[in-house]
């Protein structure tokens, strides 16, 4: 049978979504919090599909105001995760149920005694099926984590909770560099050789990110793997989009709007500590905890 004459055909395709997570049924509080992680992360995830994870929560869920609270923030809802009742009343909701896998970390290439003409090749890392944000209540106890050492009240006392943030899924509205502005240098890194102004946006799919110059305050870097930035970081940066807890963040000069690494994230409110704030830094996960350490010589 020809089917170029069909006005349809089935292809397969992998889905990347945020992962919703509800700890609450009560709809007061998961508008304020659904309102504070929109604000603590910006644009970094505005029109991604959502899967709303309500696996935790026993009670009753208003599924009409949730989904209509998750679009008036430009995150449609497109699948459930739930069971019992919720589930039956997320399907007479329209909500499509469905099974989400855990994210996989980026493969890390392996370094062997080969003789120096051998070069290995880097080994191409794996995408993760979703991401996942918790909306909870909008309590800031929890200390935040510069270094190994808890943040003092004082350091910590304008900053955010360190919590899970959805990552930013390369889409048809995601702003590309021009080509003056990034090539691939090889399979390994996409590098960037200009300054990034406010409101742009480079997403380094599947590989790491360089950029060389500064990431002024508004603009957005963010990479499946890792990051590196050769200047001042004054605007947002995601490593590990995809769910690799091993990337990390390099810059030599710190001074960020708000850093993440495999969702997890920290807006900067304050301006760190002394040793950290504009100083060359790395940012890396340690556990569920983002760490903020100096680069020493």
């Amino acid at each position: 049978m020809n089917t170029e004459s069909l006005a349809l055909d089935f292809k397969s395709a992998t889905l990347y979504a945020i992962r919703v997570v509800l700890h609450s049924a009560d709809p007061e509080r998961l508008n304020a919090a659904l309102a504070k992680r929109m604000a603590d992360a910006g644009s970094f995830f505005e029109n991604e599909p959502v899967v709303i994870d309500a696996s935790r929560v026993d009670e009753k869920i208003d599924w009409a105001a949730l989904v209509a609270a998750l679009r008036e923030h430009n995150l449609p809802p497109i699948g459930v995760v739930a069971e019992g009742a919720n589930l039956e009343a997320a399907r007479a909701a329209g909500l499509t149920p469905v099974e989400l896998s855990t994210p996989a970390a980026r493969p890390v290439p392996v370094v062997d005694t080969a003789p120096p003409n051998d070069v290995s090749t880097p080994v191409p890392s794996v995408p993760a099926a979703a991401v996942e944000t918790a909306l909870a209540p909008t309590d800031t106890s929890a200390a935040d984590a510069e270094t190994e050492k808890p943040v003092t009240a004082k350091a910590g006392a304008a900053a955010s909770k360190t919590e899970p943030m959805p990552a930013r899924e390369a889409s048809s509205t995601t702003s590309a560099p021009s080509p003056t502005q990034a090539a691939p240098h090889s399979s390994s890194a996409l590098v960037i050789t200009k300054p990034l102004r406010s409101g742009q946006r480079v997403y380094a799919r599947h590989t790491d990110l360089v950029v060389i110059g500064m990431v002024s305050q508004g603009a957005e870097v963010i990479a499946d793997g890792n990051i590196h930035i050769y200047g001042p970081l004054r605007g947002k940066a995601m490593a590990g989009a995809r769910g690799d807890t091993s990337a990390r963040i390099f810059t030599t000069h710190l001074d960020a709007e708000l850093l993440a690494v495999a969702g997890v994230y920290r807006v900067v409110e304050d301006k760190l500590d002394r040793s950290l704030q504009n100083q060359a830094a790395l940012v890396r996960l340690d556990g569920d905890t983002l760490r903020i350490e100096a680069l020493k010589a």
